[in-house]
Formats: C-alpha cells, sequence, structure tokens
C-alpha cells in the first residue's frame, strides 16, 4: 500500500521557512522536520515570490477554488489583468534581469575564449596534448 501523503499547515511552512531565512542548514531543518528538502526549497522560493500567502497548499486546487481566489483578487479566473504601473514595474524588473544575465554570458564567453587560446595545440601528429593522459 501506498502512504497518503503529509499535509502542512501554513503556520509549521511558515516557521521552516523564517528558520531557512536566518541561515540555517537546509539539510539539518529536513532532518529535524523531516520533511523532504525538495519541499523544503520549494517553500523557500513561494513565499521569496509571494510571502505567507504562497504558502497556501501546494497541490491541486479544489474545484471552485481558482474561481474564489481570482474573485478576491479582483480578476476573472480566466484571464489576470494586472494594474497597468505594476505590469510596468514588473516589465522593467524582468528587463533589468535580463540585461545583467547578457553582461554575464559576454563575460563567461570572453574568459572562454582566453582559455581556450592559452591552451596548446593537441591536433596534428606527434603533437602532445596539453595533459597527459592517465593510461600507463
Amino acid at each position: 500500500m501506498s502512504k497518503k501523503p503529509r499535509v502542512f499547515s501554513r503556520e509549521f511552512k511558515l516557521m521552516v521557512v523564517r528558520r531557512l531565512l536566518a541561515g540555517e542548514k537546509m539539510s539539518v531543518v529536513a532532518q529535524e522536520t523531516q520533511v523532504l528538502r525538495k519541499d523544503l526549497y520549494i517553500w523557500r522560493d513561494r513565499y521569496r515570490t509571494g510571502g505567507a500567502e504562497a504558502l497556501r497548499g501546494c497541490g491541486r486546487p479544489r474545484k471552485g477554488e481558482t474561481a474564489v481566489a481570482a474573485a478576491k483578487a479582483g480578476t476573472s479566473a480566466e484571464g489576470a489583468a494586472e494594474e497597468p504601473g505594476a505590469a510596468r514595474r514588473r516589465m522593467a524588473e524582468l528587463e533589468r534581469k535580463i540585461g545583467q544575465q547578457q553582461v554575464e554570458l559576454d563575460f563567461f564567453r570572453q574568459a572562454l575564449r582566453q582559455v581556450e587560446a592559452t591552451r596548446r595545440p593537441s591536433d596534428g601528429p606527434g603533437v602532445r596534448g596539453s595533459i597527459r593522459s592517465s593510461k600507463r
């Protein structure tokens, strides 16, 4: 028989996430609470993006729950319309993040080119590779 999945309260999840954000090690918290590290990472990430409300449930929403949540937020269940100012701020934040990632990519590409340029050539007859073979 399969075990029934454990259900944790929002308060328990919040307590665990606060411990993680305070700097406790993930493996220690997982062992003490007997919760999978995978779940702890999920809870922490959800808390970072949506706060305590995001820790509500981690499964499939109950029938009609989506419509109720959308009604509380003031949107329809099908299309969640953001207020224009919030959407613009979110777009600006994402564009900054993309720009930062592009700068990092350019840096690592240049570093890779420099590393490849400093390697000794390993092709051609009689030329040894840059490192010795592990075969004896």
